[in-house]
């Protein structure tokens, strides 16, 4: 094992700096991972370069794929070499949530890559609890996106029914619109009327074989959902954007008795007008939030095993969403880039290019 490692160090909000520094070690419970992808989420950039983390410096990142280095006595199941993924809410087993195994609910949880060093780095620690192994056939590249592929799923298991035959309105083609997508289709749902500014994202929509993919010029989305449904609106919609007018246009979208779900981080205040708001109490619609995703230490059904089976099956490709490849050394630049808007992407990974068993990385 090498004594340091490179690692984006967050010093405070605007000040990321790739530096080399010692490489932890392992408690007695945890394992050290050699990371092999990290990706960028949605909630990196604001805490990269506004709002900063509940401690400085701190190593941000909690989208990743790697392979266990080295491990604690009491790390239990695993080996050196396995290819894992990390739940990355280290939940403290001891609140009414955890006791019946609610984890994302803890109410004193910890969280890699915001409160706790995370994987834009080299070499991350993990409680051997959190780390799920990659099954065979699924890359270190698509395992790196498991994190938000789960989350999808669990904003779709979120609406309480099967969703098969169902119409289904998106709002929002980033990286979680689009798995979302691709789990809508996953589920059979009878029709995707999806939304995004962004021509590229809607392209890749329609690869995925959502057909009804617009842009939100001209007439609002609320109403071509209206007219595309005779009137009656779509049974769920999602807001899969984070932005107050994509929250709107859902409340004006759903049918009567329908579901509206609010994915997308929030980046404003909402303010409902008052037809907004009544539309929603004479719809009898519900509105369901979504955080984080469902993890089991016991079962084999939660959002985690789910979504690493169904990259398993090919039946799900996160993929295509790969947008840019960085070296930790080049990911500054590129992340500055990203938050003032001056490039395209849609999932960044950070990391070096793995060296695995033949097959495994695309």
């Amino acid at each position: 094992m090498p004594e340091t490692m490179l690692a984006l160090a967050l010093h405070a909000p605007g000040d990321l700096r790739c530096e080399e520094i010692p490489v932890p070690t392992p408690g007695p419970s945890e394992a050290l991972i050699r990371v092999a992808w990290c990706g960028v989420c949605g909630s990196d950039l604001p805490r990269i370069f506004t709002t900063g983390a509940h401690r400085h410096p701190l190593i941000p990142g909690h989208e990743f794929s790697g392979t266990v280095a080295a491990l604690g006595d009491e790390a239990a199941d695993l080996h050196c070499g396995d290819r894992v993924v990390v739940y990355p809410l280290l939940w403290c087993g001891r609140c009414d949530a955890c006791e019946v195994g609610v984890y994302a609910q803890c109410r004193d949880y910890d969280y890699i890559g915001s409160r706790r060093d995370g994987a834009m780095a080299e070499y991350v620690l993990a409680p051997a609890r959190n780390i799920r192994k990659i099954p065979h056939g699924v890359s270190l590249q698509a395992a790196a996106m498991t994190e938000p592929t789960a989350v999808a799923l669990h904003a779709l298991r979120r609406v309480g029914h099967p969703l098969t035959g169902r119409t289904i309105a998106l709002f929002g083609a980033g990286p979680i619109g689009q798995l979302a997508a691709q789990w809508l289709q996953v589920m059979g749902v009878g029709r995707i009327l999806a939304f995004d500014p962004d021509a590229h994202r809607l392209d890749l929509l329609r690869r995925f074989g959502v057909q009804e993919a617009f842009g939100v010029g001209g007439t609002e989305p609320s109403r071509m959902v209206m007219d595309r449904t005779a009137g009656r609106g779509a049974d769920v919609c999602i807001d899969a954007a984070g932005v107050p007018a994509t929250l709107g246009q859902c409340l004006a979208s759903v049918a009567r008795g329908g579901t509206v779900v609010a994915l997308g981080n929030p980046s404003a205040d909402v303010s409902l007008p008052v037809p907004l708001l009544s539309r929603l109490l004479r719809t009898e619609a519900a509105l369901v939030g979504v955080w984080n995703s469902w993890y089991s230490l016991h079962r084999t059904d939660d959002d985690w095993h789910v979504a690493l089976d169904a990259m398993r099956t090919a039946r799900l490709s996160p993929d295509p969403l790969v947008s840019h490849r960085v070296s930790l050394a080049s990911a500054p630049e590129l992340l500055a880039a990203m938050y003032h808007r001056n490039t395209t992407w849609m999932k960044v990974l950070i990391g070096e290019e793995p060296k695995t068993e033949a097959g495994a990385e695309p």
